[in-house]
């Protein structure tokens, strides 16, 4: 397959090749041989018109069971047929791909991974990491017995504001923790217009795990898991809304999740019936507290009652952990940590914070987490 790099990128490694006659950084990193599994969610586009020509990746392969996604992805984004696979298995036989991409429905990560790990494959994939606790447990055995990577993928894991939030509690400059509030949320998957492929298994509970409460309240669990240094909550207590059963008759479209640690809460807002698009996060802690607007700002305030508010600029996210093309080479290739808002520890426990949240909306009652897991 011949690979079009972006005409910038050849410009360059052109003029170093000729000015100093030496191999180039870019000639001495190969790419990445990604493929992709699935085409049914939707954030597949995004990825694919942003990153498609990545000189960190090399897309070898795409698998997915439905023709017709095939043939509209050859069409959209180029992809000659001989990279077109209608099952992973063939994929990989034939691809070889090191790490896959997975943009499947959620149900279906359990069986992606199981069959990755049988051949060494690497993993990522869009959050969250599966619909119950048992799949994620099951996952956990697929990754170590094939030694590989599992990586979740969340759009806010490099938000600049979230990392800035970050630092803050762990320098202390906020004293202890006492409350954390994420919101995380949309008009509706049906009002902004997905892919009707996406918005099936969206709305089926089977495949999703439930509407806005693992569309949105895994985005929550995960940040609040992550600031608590992978602490896992004593309780669980979540309610669920049809507030639009008209359009979302077989999952909630509103949930509200609190969490309860020792000596800190969390309340985590999930919602397909907001006017407006929104990821942020306030954390409050004994002295202070930082809250993130959009991906770039932060708003904070420390000090006693004299004390004023103050709007930052978030510093940058220090490479590789700045964007998930990077971030996946650099766990994969070179062997980095794989940060703890992506790692496979974390989002198990993301899943047995959404398990429970299931459980306790659908009893009216409060879940109690076992000691350990």
């Amino acid at each position: 397959m011949i690979r079009i790099m972006p005409l910038a990128f050849l410009s360059t490694l052109l003029a170093v090749t000729l000015s100093s006659g030496q191999t180039s950084p870019a000639q001495m990193r190969p790419p990445l041989r990604v493929g992709i599994v699935g085409l049914v969610h939707g954030h597949v586009h995004g990825f694919l018109g942003q990153s498609l020509h990545s000189p960190e990746i090399e897309i070898v392969g795409v698998a997915e069971p439905d023709p017709r996604l095939l043939s509209q992805a050859a069409t959209r984004y180029g992809f000659d047929r001989s990279i077109l696979f209608a099952d992973l298995e063939d994929m990989i036989a034939k691809a070889h791909p090191q790490a896959v991409l997975v943009y499947t429905n959620t149900y279906d990560h359990r069986r992606v991974v199981e069959i990755c790990a049988r051949h060494g494959v690497h993993v990522m994939m869009e959050k969250p990491l599966a619909v119950s606790l048992e799949d994620a447990l099951a996952i956990e055995k697929a990754a170590h017995t094939g030694k590989i990577q599992v990586l979740v993928n969340y759009e806010t894991s490099w938000y600049r504001s979230n990392h800035a939030a970050y630092d803050l509690v762990h320098e202390g400059a906020l004293g202890d923790v006492r409350k954390v509030v994420i919101h995380d949320g949309h008009n509706g998957p049906k009002e902004i217009g997905v892919e009707p492929e996406f918005l099936a298994w969206l709305t089926d509970p089977k495949l999703n795990g439930g509407g806005a409460l693992f569309d949105f309240g895994c985005y929550g669990a995960d940040l609040m898991t992550w600031l608590m240094d992978g602490q896992r909550p004593q309780t669980v207590t979540a309610v669920t809304q049809q507030i639009k059963p008209e359009i979302y008759s077989r999952v909630d479209d509103e949930a509200t999740i609190i969490l309860t640690y020792p000596k800190a809460q969390a309340i985590v807002q999930a919602s397909w019936n907001w006017p407006f698009g929104r990821k942020d996060m306030e954390v409050y802690g004994q002295t202070g507290y930082a809250i993130t607007v959009q991906g770039n700002d932060i708003r904070v305030r420390r000090g006693g009652e004299n004390s004023h508010e103050e709007q930052i600029a978030a510093k940058p996210v220090p490479a590789p952990y700045d964007n998930s093309l990077s971030y996946l080479r650099a766990v994969v290739v070179d062997g980095a940590k794989p940060d703890a808002l992506s790692s496979l520890e974390t989002n198990l426990t993301v899943t047995e914070i959404l398990d429970a949240a299931r459980r306790s909306a659908a009893s009216g009652k409060t879940i109690s987490l076992p000691a350990t897991r």
